[in-house]
Parts: C-alpha cells; structure tokens; sequence
C-alpha cells in the first residue's frame, strides 16, 4: 500500500483515545507479552541500513484473518549519543498507544540504525487497519520526530514470522535492485 498522510489532528486524537482504553483492559487481562524470541536479532534493509531488536510485544488474539507486515521508521528530534539508551526504557510507556488499535498482532522494536532513524516492525490483521494505526501514529510521532521524516509501508498478505524466515519474499513486490528503507532484505 502506498503511503497516505497523516489522519487529521482530532481523528487521531480520538483514535488514539480509544487504544488507551483497550490497552488498558488488554493489560488488565494479562494478554500483552513481551517474548524474547527475536530480542538481539539484526534486520538489514535495501537502504543499506540495519537495525537490532530490542524489544519484542504480541498480544494474544486469534491467528489473522488478513495477516499483513507494517514497517514504521522515524528519527527523534535531538536525540544522540546516550540519549538513544533513554529512548528505549522511556518507550516502555508507550505500549498503551498501539497495542490496543483494531487488528494489532504483535511488534518488533528496533533501535536506531546508522542513520539514526527507528523502525517498528509489526504484524496486523486487516491492512485498512494498519493503515489507520499508522496514519494516527503519525500524529503522536511528529510531535517527537524530526519534521517530514516519519513513514510507514503496509505489505499485505504477509506474516512477520514468514519475513523473518525468508526476506526474499518480498522480492516479487519491488525489483531487488530498489533501496528501500522499509524492505527487509536479511535478518539474522
């Protein structure tokens, strides 16, 4: 799916509203996990790029209906150096303001890679689903990010863990010639 731009100011707002609470009855249930299954492993992308897992979440839910692959990338304003190692145990309190949007199945947060951008890797059921997830992100995001750097790509049809197993999946989507910053070339 090709990028959109972000929802407008009081739909993401709303939308966002709406996850917190479903975040904290799916907290209250006890159905987010933080697995280290993937923790430490390193993604490549055909930008050249590659980052580490430093953070795994899923939610128990029912297999997707319509599995699809959301890649988010975005560079903090301002933050270098140890600033980064602060990123990562603030982004902690960020978990109420994803996991509980319509359709998400589980995330893999990778730290910033040489260029000092991160990316969320996530599955989703329903790529209109991640789509709005994303486009309400965005809104949370540029209020933090640099301005004009935040993107996202849905890969419909796809499941994280068959991308991880195989990145060359998703050469029949673009030329592998292309240096996209959000296709997964190698994960180790």
């Amino acid at each position: 799916m090709t990028q959109q731009g972000p929802l407008p100011w009081a739909t993401a707002f709303a939308a966002v509203v709406r996850c917190v609470v479903a975040s904290g009855k799916l907290l209250v249930q006890r159905r987010i996990h933080q697995p280290r299954e993937h923790v430490g492993r390193r993604l490549w992308f055909a930008d050249g790029t590659r980052g580490r897992v430093y953070r795994e979440t899923v939610v128990d839910r029912p297999p997707a209906a319509e599995p699809c692959v959301l890649v988010v990338a975005f560079l903090l304003r301002g933050v270098h150096g140890r600033g980064h190692t602060l990123f990562r145990w603030e982004s902690w309190l960020n978990l109420p303001l994803f996991v509980g949007f319509e359709g998400f199945v589980s995330k893999l947060w990778l730290a910033h890679d040489d260029h000092g951008f991160y990316r969320g890797v996530y599955e989703w059921d329903g790529p209109q689903a991640a789509e709005a997830y994303a486009r309400a992100l965005w809104r949370v995001l540029e209020l933090v990010s640099v301005t004009g750097c935040v993107r996202y790509r849905v890969i419909p049809d796809l499941r994280c863990e068959d991308l991880l197993a195989d990145a060359h999946i998703l050469d029949p989507i673009e030329p592998t010639g292309e240096r996209s910053w959000w296709r997964l070339i190698d994960a180790a």
